[in-house]
């Protein structure tokens, strides 16, 4: 018998017919979140005045960022403007390598103005694309930053260097003399800086001494200014990307060794502040491992191309960033859905791992990045065991502690709901609440709080404005199991509670059992009035049924299957969403265990693997 209801409710853009109205009990939790956690309303009389009302940590990282702005706006005000000038290099001396993927089809949808950027299609109808301001924000920076470059030169013809010519040229003509906008920002810089040089040889083919002459001179221009406002930016992915475009930038042009000891040094001292010794980022976002590896990586060959020596700490950096891109890989490819996480393209992740040496196993623990890993025969648990970093590289965190994802073979079983990069902005408070994840909520609130006025956000993201403080992990391996114990108290300021939970694999990676603890640090019991709802998120490719003994069964296409079972709490199938769809949010289901912690302060369940032939 085939659970769950027929799907009703609301459609939101982007999704792929209509919706399950489970996306409204995701909603509802944030909404009481937001409630009862007092978000900042849009309404604040004043922006000072609402970060002042909330925390002393909200108040500092307005303060921080009024700051960090002014000093910013002043490198790039006219007085200083003398700054980015100076001597045109001759030329370009080598053009690093890219490990993106690359469609030659896309070239020639550019070719016809055709932009396929950030999830949206825009047809210029012969305008430069340069000229259009009615676009999406986060369009018009894919644009900015150059990054479609590849696709021409994975065209290779001269049709697609002319191409890039005119494009590039556009650029430089509309954008290359003021200095402001969007297409200045330090982070977008940052990506074209090494989009120029990597795709100099197909924009360059061919060209003019005009054009050669105006292409160094606008490149040499953003490099000088990305130097000049590196240190200003915040301290998370995008100021180390910054640093690596200006190490790519004095290997690749010619420069003085002086400027490429300086470049190697500040990169050097950034790695060091952002990579942990574990591998994993700063941000505790999969994501950043995979997009730094696919800079980190060709710089290290431009090192080497250029017969100059890498820095002790780029070497280090990528040797431990490897195993961590696979400690986050599921055994169907894709990355864990934690903390900003959305769709994985297998084959991207297979470019960047070519280059891992070691080849062997993925590490089970990575304690500095807060995650735990279990993998018996065929079946892998990745859970998050840690709490937000710092504020600036906390601000892609969700509220997901102690949550989970299981792959068994090529499938996944339990996800998180993960985010939809390209899809609408109302989704993403949506897809970072608790209940998004494969945990436990406590009175329909998220376990971790997060800027939501528009004014602030605007300011200094959607960040992390309070939350778990400490997250605890032991392992508890022994012979024929896996498993550790974690808590976190990210409940206890506003209810006073410590969440546990022990996850355990064993018999081959046929059982995974898992316990989830409610209690409080002084011993006192639970009140009344508690309620946690533990929720486990189906992948929508399951199907959830249920056998002849009443249990649910998940369900994959190959057979393969996993029963869920409970004691002293009955399961619920409710319905969800999946924001990490590759084409956009999917429809899928949910297991929820909701209970009174009063009368229920610790539930245990099991997933035991088998096939639909032997129920």
């Amino acid at each position: 018998m085939r659970v769950g209801r027929e799907w009703t409710g609301f459609s939101p853009a982007g999704c792929e017919g209509p919706v399950d109205s489970g996306i409204l009990a995701v909603a509802r939790v944030f909404e009481s979140d937001t409630l009862r956690r007092g978000a900042e309303s849009s309404r604040d009389r004043g922006l000072l005045v609402t970060a002042a009302g909330q925390s002393p940590r909200l108040w500092g990282l307005v303060a921080q960022e009024v700051w960090r702005r002014a000093r910013q706006r002043l490198r790039t005000a006219p007085a200083y403007r003398w700054r980015y000038a100076g001597r045109t290099p001759e030329r370009v001396l080598i053009a690093p390598p890219d490990l993106r993927l690359a469609d030659p089809q896309i070239a020639s949808e550019i070719y016809h103005g055709r932009f396929a950027l950030a999830g949206r299609i825009v047809e210029t109808g012969g305008r430069s694309p340069f000229a259009i301001d009615n676009a999406s924000p986060v369009w018009r920076q894919a644009l900015h930053e150059f990054r479609w470059l590849r696709h021409l030169r994975e065209a290779g013809t001269d049709l697609a260097a002319a191409n890039g010519r005119a494009l590039v040229s556009d650029w430089i003509e509309t954008h290359g003399a003021h200095i402001t906008g969007p297409a200045w920002e330090p982070a977008t810089t940052a990506k074209r800086v090494i989009a120029w040089l990597q795709h100099s040889t197909v924009v360059l083919q061919g060209a003019e001494f005009q054009f050669y002459r105006n292409f160094l001179k606008s490149l040499t221009t953003q490099i000088r200014y990305l130097r000049t406002v590196t240190p200003y930016m915040r301290g998370g992915e995008d100021r180390l990307r910054a640093r690596i475009a200006l190490a790519f930038a004095a290997l690749s042009l010619p420069t003085s060794p002086a400027t490429l000891r300086t470049a190697t040094r500040n990169l050097a001292r950034e790695l060091d502040r952002q990579i942990l010794p574990d591998g994993g980022h700063v941000s505790r976002q999969p994501a950043a491992v995979m997009e730094l590896l696919a800079d980190l990586l060709p710089l290290r060959q431009t090192y080497a191309n250029q017969a100059e020596a890498p820095p002790q700490a780029l070497m280090g950096a990528v040797d431990r960033m490897l195993p961590a891109l696979r400690f986050f890989r599921h055994r169907d490819g894709s990355l864990a859905r934690f903390n900003g996480m959305g769709a994985t393209i297998p084959d991207r992740i297979a470019a960047i791992l070519r280059h891992d040496d070691t080849a062997g196993q993925p590490l089970l623990h990575a304690p500095h990045s807060g995650f735990e890993r279990l993998s018996m025969s065929d079946t892998t648990v990745i859970a998050d065991t840690g709490a937000p970093d710092a504020p600036e590289a906390a601000i892609p965190a969700h509220a997901g502690s102690l949550s989970f994802e299981l792959s068994s073979g090529r499938r996944m079983f339990i996800v998180n709901a993960g985010v939809d990069r390209h899809g609408p902005d109302e989704f993403r408070p949506l897809s970072r609440a608790t209940a998004a994840h494969s945990t436990a909520t406590l009175n329909d609130t998220s376990s971790c709080r997060f800027t939501t006025s528009p004014r602030l956000t605007r300011l200094i993201g959607a960040s992390v404005i309070s939350g778990p403080t400490t997250v605890s992990s032991k392992r508890t391996d022994a012979a024929g199991r896996q498993g550790f114990v974690a808590a976190h108290d990210g409940y206890v300021p506003s209810f006073g509670l410590m969440h546990e939970r022990a996850l355990v694999l064993t018999r081959d990676g046929d059982v995974l059992d898992g316990t989830d603890r409610f209690f409080r640090r002084d011993g006192a019991a639970p009140g009344d009035r508690d309620a946690v709802a533990i929720r486990f998120h189906l992948h929508p490719d399951i199907e959830l049924m249920r056998d002849e003994a009443g249990r649910l069964v998940l369900a994959a296409r190959d057979g393969m299957s996993w029963v869920f079972s409970c004691d002293g709490v009955e399961p619920v199938v409710e319905e969800s969403i999946f924001f990490a769809g590759i084409s956009g949010p999917r429809r899928n289901l949910q297991i929820v265990l909701a209970f009174p912690v009063g009368e229920v302060p610790e539930v245990a369940w099991r997933l035991t693997r088998t096939t639909l032939e032997r129920l």
